[in-house]
């Protein structure tokens, strides 16, 4: 081997290793999967979504506990949408797969206007199936292929947006509390799951063949943590643990802290943190 190759080679394997313990960390954390668990990777044919498939596949071998893992598609009928793909990918590589045919393309051209976002109804349209076919099949978690990126800059959208201070969080109970998403990728890096993605060759789906044009707010959200990355090395790692070291009492929410019950030389329940002010001085300067 050249060296060269035997360079590509080591890069490689140090990524795979960091993605693999990321995934690990991240269930660990959130009990994510449990002994006799059968897991439903859901497979849109995108970096995320194999990168997913992979690195579970290599976990089953070795994870202290046994779980079932069958890939799931949902084919929605745009047109151009190569069929055969996943399917010869997934015979290649021996993994158990289910594509459920559904056409929500024509749905949503019926719906939507020409020219808006059609990402919302398409969205709840995938989410119906998807959960569906889980209840029928006796699937316990359904996994997505959301990372760290994706939740931060959901996490910014809601608060630019919607007025709201929150995520995707990497473990969710569906609003009908029949099903259980997880997200093993959510302490993955885009950056690094685009080049594992490079280095597998794995055969891409374009995600635009609906004809319709990413989310122009998200794309916003996406430029601005890129510029900050890289910027501010290592800004996004301390936003997103700021998402799991959250302060009710330091909040305004009513619903979440008893403002009003407040009295004085009662603890809050939490451990008072200090910052300095010229610390946050700086932070705000950034």
């Amino acid at each position: 081997m050249s060296d060269p190759d035997q360079k590509s080679r080591t890069q490689f394997n140090k990524l795979q290793k960091r993605l693999r313990h990321a995934v690990g960390d991240a269930i660990a954390d959130y009990n994510m999967i449990e002994n006799g668990d059968k897991i439903m990777v859901c497979l849109s044919g995108g970096k995320d979504s194999y990168t997913l498939l992979d690195i579970l596949l290599n976990l089953q071998k070795t994870a202290p506990v046994e779980f079932e893992l069958i890939a799931v598609n949902l084919d929605q009928k745009q047109p151009g949408f190569p069929e055969h793909v996943l399917p010869e990918y997934l015979e290649s590589i021996g993994v158990p797969y289910h594509i459920i045919e559904r056409d929500t393309y024509s749905i949503v051209k019926r719906i939507i206007p020409e020219g808006s976002t059609t990402c919302g109804l398409c969205s709840r349209l995938r989410r119906g199936a998807l959960y569906g076919y889980a209840e029928a099949n006796g699937i316990t978690k359904i996994a997505l292929g959301h990372h760290r990126d994706d939740i931060l800059e959901t996490f910014f959208l809601n608060i630019f947006y919607g007025g709201k201070l929150k995520a995707m969080p990497p473990k969710l109970l569906s609003d009908d509390r029949k099903n259980i998403v997880i997200r093993p990728l959510a302490y993955c890096r885009e950056k690094d799951i685009e080049r594992f993605a490079a280095f597998k060759k794995f055969p891409i789906i374009p995600c635009n063949l609906c004809g319709s044009q990413e989310n122009l707010q998200r794309q916003a959200m996406k430029v601005m943590l890129k510029g900050w990355d890289k910027q501010f090395p290592g800004r996004l790692e301390t936003i997103f643990t700021s998402l799991q070291n959250v302060a009710p009492s330091q909040l305004a929410d009513t619903q979440l802290f008893d403002f009003a019950g407040l009295k004085r030389g009662e603890s809050t329940g939490e451990e008072e943190q200090v910052i300095s002010f010229n610390a946050g001085l700086d932070i705000l300067a950034q």
